[in-house]
């Protein structure tokens, strides 16, 4: 297969004269001019992509494209940032459209570390209800209701399971006003209070624990769900 890849940032000089600059229409112009070559080779293994660093030109530039071929679309917001806007902009752009069901693989542009990458793109596609794929960390703010170190706690938590790809949600909550709920509604999780948590799984309180035992308690209780897993 034959990727048909258009930037914005490179469109042809013609194209950009036409449309007074990297439009939407302009990127779809583009790509199909490639695809007529392609077609006109004989060749019919593509995909496409029109990639733009303007969330909303990439978004409108995909449905106009989806709406005239039928060929799989490769959806992604180039040159998108670092870590937190390059998250931000692609949850935006592929999750619109992925919502719309526009879309049949991805790619998330960091500047930086490129293993991070892999981490947004499967949680897109978790919170899209596309593919469950790694552990889903619910986690709540550090409000006034919050009565352990839920930062420490959350940050061992994803840093210990980072490249699971056991699908698992995990409750992670401070108080004892949204705590019990949530961790209940988790495949496993704390309700935090003072010193210390009650330990939920598959919705049922199994027991109490301290604090300082939080991390280890989580990981031994989801080392044994990702093994009934395997064995089941």
């Amino acid at each position: 297969m034959i990727r048909i890849g258009v930037n914005a940032g490179s469109l042809e000089k013609e194209l950009l004269k036409k449309y007074g600059g990297p439009t939407s229409t302009a990127l779809v112009e583009s790509a199909l001019r490639g695809v007529d070559v392609l077609e006109g080779a004989g060749f019919g293994s593509i995909k496409l992509s029109v990639k733009a660093s303007d969330v909303t030109t990439m978004i409108e530039a995909y449905r106009e494209l989806s709406g005239k071929t039928d060929y799989p679309l490769h959806l992604g917001v180039t040159e998108a940032g670092s870590i937190i806007n390059a998250a931000v902009k692609s949850a935006i752009g592929m999750g619109i459209l992925l919502y719309e069901g526009i879309g049949d693989t991805i790619r998330v542009s960091v500047t930086g570390d490129p293993v991070s990458e892999i981490g947004v793109a499967y949680a897109i596609l978790r919170a899209s209800g596309i593919r469950n794929v790694g552990p889903d960390v619910v986690s709540c703010p550090t409000c006034g209701r919050c009565e352990i170190d839920i930062i420490r706690l959350t940050r061992e938590i994803e840093r210990s399971l980072a490249g699971m790809k056991t699908h698992l949600r995990v409750a992670l909550m401070g108080c004892v006003v949204n705590g019990p709920g949530e961790a209940a509604e988790a495949d496993v999780g704390i309700a935090g209070g003072k010193r210390y948590g009650l330990l939920f799984k598959k919705g049922k309180a199994i027991r109490k624990v301290k604090e300082k035992e939080f991390v280890r308690a989580l990981l031994d209780e989801i080392d044994s769900m990702v093994t009934e897993r395997k064995e089941a």
